[in-house]
């Protein structure tokens, strides 16, 4: 390890026990490598400034976040809920069933598991804590585990922001993470079953006839949008970074025109609330690309190819490696770190082992998912407790079948590969 790595690295880890703000850290660890290499400063602004705004799919990124705010707002989230009842009410535990058929059908809509728990998640931890049979744990953890849908159903934020560090297609991520999504939805449905049954968790009163055609047609508007966004992607109507401007102009027509849910005022705070959350990933992508620069400079990605070369280790080892060494920090730093920072050192070992990078994104993303659901960091976990008061060990003794689950399906995509990959090769993608 060189000196200016070796600075680096202490500048990052006292700024992260400092509880620094993730991007300040970075950039701040970044400039700290430049004094002590006694480069010119003038690289920040270059490094930064290229990465920023040489990215045409970066636009996504804002106008995403954007529209999962618009429909937090706009009495979406109500509407999909009243429509999802009809569907899976009546089975078993028929709340949490709602909740993860209504992370699905959100997930095809803002690309972000903050937005599924505070948004849908949210309407239907309050509906389970009306009813004494559903544990408030339990609750929380069903929330905490359906949220980790967003980002894997597309659209997906972090898989736009995997594919400008990888130059992997965003198409081909999109349609590489909807096999997995659906067997994530399945086996959750599975495991809620299994443990609504064991402890005879109520079936919801049965809708009226009368009352179905209003709540099926509250909620086809919604329900279009995934549809409006996937099929003109695959069609050749537009580029996913243009299906992001897309969605939030859907999302702010359906919430302030049709359904006349926004006032002016809950207007700027949707936007104000947006620019911010814009401005915090900003941050950490300028941060990152100061930190890329590091450790190119240093030769480190190369050097981890070589390493991986020398271990003679075969994809399959490689990928179970990259999944421990995920697991393992994902207990301690934040996701936009793993992302943004640990890929792109991997990323030179994976094409040296032929790893398509289609299949090692979902495998990354998924990763990262389940980083969000166990402690210490556990950012899920965290804005749940915020949003309904649920303790955190509550909802982490509720939640290991979820836990156990999802590390069963990441052994799966890892060991047979065509999970990810079958869709995306089926609608003709180039996915290596």
């Amino acid at each position: 390890m060189t000196l200016g790595i070796g600075i680096l690295i202490c500048v990052m880890v006292a700024g992260l026990l400092l509880r620094m703000p993730i991007g300040f850290t970075m950039l701040a660890s970044g400039i700290a490598y430049l004094l002590v290499k006694r480069q010119d400063l003038g690289l920040v602004a270059e490094q930064v400034g290229n990465g920023l705004y040489n990215s045409y799919v970066l636009l996504a990124v804002p106008l995403f976040v954007f529209a999962a705010n618009i429909m937090n707002a706009g009495t979406v989230s109500e509407r999909i809920f009243d429509f999802c009842r009809i569907l899976v009410g009546r089975m078993r535990g028929g709340l949490a069933q709602v909740d993860i058929l209504v992370s699905v059908i959100f997930s095809g809509m803002s690309g972000s598991a903050i937005a599924d728990a505070a948004g849908p998640g949210l309407v239907t931890i309050r509906q389970m804590l009306k009813k004494p049979e559903y544990p408030r744990g339990f609750a929380g953890a069903v929330v905490v585990a359906s949220a980790t849908l967003g980002p894997i159903i597309p659209p997906s934020i972090p898989m736009v922001i995997y594919a400008l560090v990888s130059g992997a297609s965003v198409g081909a991520l999109f349609l590489g993470g909807v096999v997995p999504g659906v067997l994530m939805a399945l086996l959750m449905m599975g495991v809620v079953h299994v443990i609504a049954t064991r402890r005879n968790m109520p079936r919801e009163a049965p809708i009226p006839w009368r009352e179905w055609p209003a709540i099926l047609y509250r909620g086809a508007l919604p329900l279009s949008m995934p549809i409006v966004l996937l099929g003109g992607i695959y069609s050749g109507a537009f580029t996913p970074t243009e299906a992001a401007a897309v969605a939030a102009f859907h999302a702010l027509i359906l919430a302030g025109v049709v359904y006349r849910a926004l006032t002016w005022r809950t207007f700027w705070g949707v936007v104000m609330e947006s620019t911010r959350g814009s401005a915090v990933i900003t941050i950490i992508l300028a941060g990152s690309f100061m930190l890329n620069y590091a450790f190119t400079a240093e030769g480190v990605p190369q050097a981890m190819a070589q390493w991986v070369d020398s271990m003679h280790l075969s994809q399959l080892k490689f990928l179970l490696l990259v999944n421990v060494l995920f697991l393992v920090l994902g207990c301690f730093l934040d996701v936009s770190v793993l992302l943004l920072v640990f890929v792109p050192m991997l990323l030179p070992a994976a094409k040296l082992l032929n790893v398509d990078l289609v299949h090692f994104g979902v495998l990354v993303v998924l990763n990262m998912m389940i980083g969000l659901i166990h402690p210490p960091f556990g950012m899920l976990l965290f804005v749940t407790k915020a949003l309904t008061g649920i303790p955190i060990g509550e909802m982490m003794k509720e939640g290991w079948p979820f836990f156990i689950m999802l590390l069963l399906l990441l052994v799966a995509i890892t060991v047979f590969p065509q999970i990810v990959l079958w869709l995306p090769q089926t609608m003709g993608y180039v996915t290596r």
